[in-house]
């Protein structure tokens, strides 16, 4: 198992956090979809595979935010 240091992942999503958080997304995409559909000879771990894909810049993504309801 590879090890993605904080740096690492910081340097593509701005800080550990938000890149802990996206990879965390994109596992979720990737276990939702069928096993037929994931390509053959990536026998890795979820986790794994989505901090592979953001180390590599292979995840775009975009910020959204959310309004408070005011009171």
């Amino acid at each position: 198992m590879r090890v993605f240091t904080p740096a690492e992942v910081a340097a593509r999503s701005g800080s550990k956090y938000l890149g802990v958080l996206v990879a965390a997304r994109y596992g979720r995409e990737l276990n939702a979809l069928p096993r037929e559909a994931v390509p053959a000879g990536l026998e890795k771990k979820l986790t794994t595979r989505s901090l592979e894909a953001l180390a590599a810049n292979e995840i775009e993504f975009n910020l959204v935010k959310h309004r408070r309801s005011g009171a």
